[in-house]
C-alpha cells in the first residue's frame, strides 16, 4: 500500500506511518523543492507532489507550484518524525547544486533514489542484530546508527566484496549529491525506527517458532 494510502486512514488514529510514509514524504518535499527552485508549472513531472496536493486539498500558493507542499510536507516530516532544519536546509542545497534545469530533474532523482537505495542496504547489512534491539533503547540505537554511517563515510576497505562495493557507491553519491554524516544518520535512524514497528512477516515468525 502506498504512502497516500496509509495517509487517508489516519484521520482516526495518532500514530506515526510506517516506512513507505516518510519514504514517500520525503519525495515530497524534494519534488516540491525542485518546483519552487524551477518554476515547474506541469504537475505531472512531479507524482508524488500531485498525490499529496489531490489528497491534502493543497492549494496552490500565490500561483507557484511547491511553495505549499513544500511548507506542509515539511511540517509533517517535523512534527511527526522530529526532524531539524538542518535535514531540510541540506536537502535545499543539494537540489539547488543538482538541478539548475528542468533536464537535470530525472537524473537527480534518479541518483538520489540509488544512494537512498544503496544506503539502506548497506545499513541493513552491517547493522543485523543492532535493528533487533527494543524501540525503547532510541539513544543506543541513535548512536549506533551514526558510528555505522561514519564507518560507511570514512572505511575504505572492507572483508565483504558486496559491501566494499556498496560503501563506494555510496560514497560517491554522498559527494555528487552533498549530504553529510549527519543527514543520512537521521535518514536511516528514522527508517530504522519505523520498520522496528511494522509487523513481522509470517516467514520470520515462522522462523522463530523453529
Amino acid at each position: 500500500m502506498s504512502l497516500f494510502g496509509l495517509f487517508k486512514k489516519k484521520s482516526d488514529e495518532t500514530k506515526v506511518g510506517n516506512v513507505e510514509d516518510f519514504i514517500s514524504l520525503t519525495r515530497v518535499y524534494f519534488q516540491s523543492v525542485i518546483a519552487t527552485n524551477l518554476g515547474i508549472t506541469n504537475i505531472r513531472f512531479l507524482p508524488d507532489v500531485a498525490n499529496f496536493k489531490r489528497l491534502f486539498k493543497v492549494p496552490t500558493q500565490n500561483g507557484k507550484l511547491g511553495l505549499a507542499e513544500k511548507a506542509a510536507s515539511r511540517k509533517m516530516l517535523m512534527q511527526d518524525y522530529g526532524l531539524k532544519e538542518s535535514f531540510f536546509k541540506e536537502i535545499d542545497a543539494s537540489v539547488k547544486r543538482n538541478c539548475r534545469t528542468q533536464n537535470d530533474i530525472q537524473s537527480y532523482l534518479f541518483m538520489y533514489q540509488g544512494f537512498s537505495n544503496d544506503l539502506m542496504m548497506l545499513m541493513g547489512n552491517l547493522m543485523q542484530w543492532k535493528f533487533r534491539m527494543p524501540s525503547i533503547f532510541k539513544k543506543a540505537l541513535y548512536g549506533m546508527t551514526q558510528k555505522t554511517v561514519h564507518d560507511v563515510c570514512t572505511k575504505t576497505v572492507w572483508k565483504a566484496d558486496d559491501v566494499h562495493k556498496t560503501a563506494a557507491a555510496v560514497r560517491q553519491y554522498k559527494e555528487r549529491l552533498g549530504y553529510s554524516e549527519q543527514w543520512m544518520t537521521d535518514y536511516v535512524y528514522n527508517i530504522v525506527l519505523l520498520a522496528k514497528k511494522e509487523p513481522k512477516r509470517k516467514n520470520d515468525d515462522t522462523e522463530t517458532k523453529k
